[in-house]
């Protein structure tokens, strides 16, 4: 898409004078593609992010701290950046790390910053709005339980040795990377508490959008907090699902379309699902994900969503095709 057809995008979603009221849910790069296209073409966002890592720079701080793990609430910062020069040169710089010998080896600028103002403020949701202005975020960010969460797994052929063996495996970083095949996740505390500020932005959300992003360990997670998950089922707001543009290695190798959505239904068989979009070039069989997207209430949508450089969503074409979405499927709210 040339700059001038983003800039027709924008202008024709501003066109009623207001913009939807934007919910997107779930965690690393998945969810920063999401962000970075949806800041596009709504001025109302806010992204609701998960709770789960252990690894890294967050695991360390989480670790030694005993502090939401910081990562993934940075990365959707980033992602909300303007393109102006202010936003571009914040987002290189709370996505620095360092690079040394000692013990700051590998911790983000943006980590430090984000952990200095909770013990500053003692509140995870103003501090996550203190960087926001910062950066001057187009939308804000919230995390999705006010509790650092265990992620657990049921694996089947954790062990490449005994491949029939199912075991629990433990930790978000461990089960992203299994090399089993992943059959039900769960969160320790089993019922943690939801940050009340994410459960009523779902609420009083026009448009949910769920996914893309790690599908075990960024995108269903959400559902496994309940105040969180019974808001996404009695919101009025429609809910779009985004899937990846290919299976990832580990929690989802082989995995075709319809899988996605299949596991999604098994650990909220109540969630209902208006819009399942996909890459049109990652659906080999259409029928079988109309079908098993008709099973969750809703409908398909296939569009050109991948960047031209790898695999990963452009930001512009993604835009384009939430746009569509939002217009084609009924509109909510007075934004219309």
């Amino acid at each position: 898409m040339t700059s001038r057809a983003a800039r027709r995008l924008r202008r024709t979603s501003h066109r009623f004078g207001a913009t939807p009221k934007v919910v997107a849910l779930g965690g690393g790069h998945g969810l920063s593609a999401s962000l970075a296209a949806l800041r596009r073409i709504t001025q109302d966002l806010t992204a609701v992010v998960t709770v789960a890592d252990d690894g890294g720079s967050s695991g360390r701080l989480r670790d030694e701290l005993g502090v939401l793990p910081p990562g993934d609430l940075r990365k959707a910062l980033a992602a909300l950046c303007g393109d102006d020069e202010w936003g571009r040169t914040w987002s290189r710089v709370i996505q620095h790390r360092f690079t040394s010998k000692g013990e700051m080896h590998g911790h983000a600028v943006g980590n430090l910053l984000i952990v200095a103002l909770w013990e500053q403020l003692g509140d995870p949701v103003a501090a996550l709005e203190w960087v926001g202005r910062l950066l001057g975020a187009h939308g804000r960010v919230l995390p999705m339980s006010a509790v650092p969460l265990e992620l657990q797994a049921t694996v089947r052929g954790h062990d490449p040795a005994q491949p029939d063996v199912t075991s629990t495996v433990r930790g978000q970083a461990t089960v992203a990377l299994t090399p089993g095949e992943v059959q039900e996740v769960r969160v320790v505390p089993q019922d943690p508490p939801a940050v009340p500020q994410a459960v009523q932005a779902v609420l009083d959300a026009d448009w949910v959008v769920l996914g893309p992003g790690s599908w075990f360990s960024s995108v269903i997670p959400h559902l496994l907090v309940p105040e969180l998950a019974e808001a996404l089922m009695q919101t009025r707001a429609r809910r779009v699902l985004t899937l990846n543009l290919a299976p990832q290695p580990g929690e989802t190798e082989g995995f075709s379309p319809q899988r996605h959505l299949e596991v999604l239904a098994r650990h909220a068989p109540k969630l209902t699902i208006d819009v399942v979009l996909a890459d049109e070039a990652a659906v080999p069989d259409r029928e079988s994900l109309d079908q098993a997207a008709a099973r969750l209430g809703g409908t398909v949508e296939l569009a050109a969503v991948a960047a031209p450089d790898g695999p990963r969503h452009d930001p512009e074409q993604l835009a384009a095709a939430y746009d569509r979405i939002f217009r084609m499927h009924g509109r909510i709210g007075p934004w219309r």
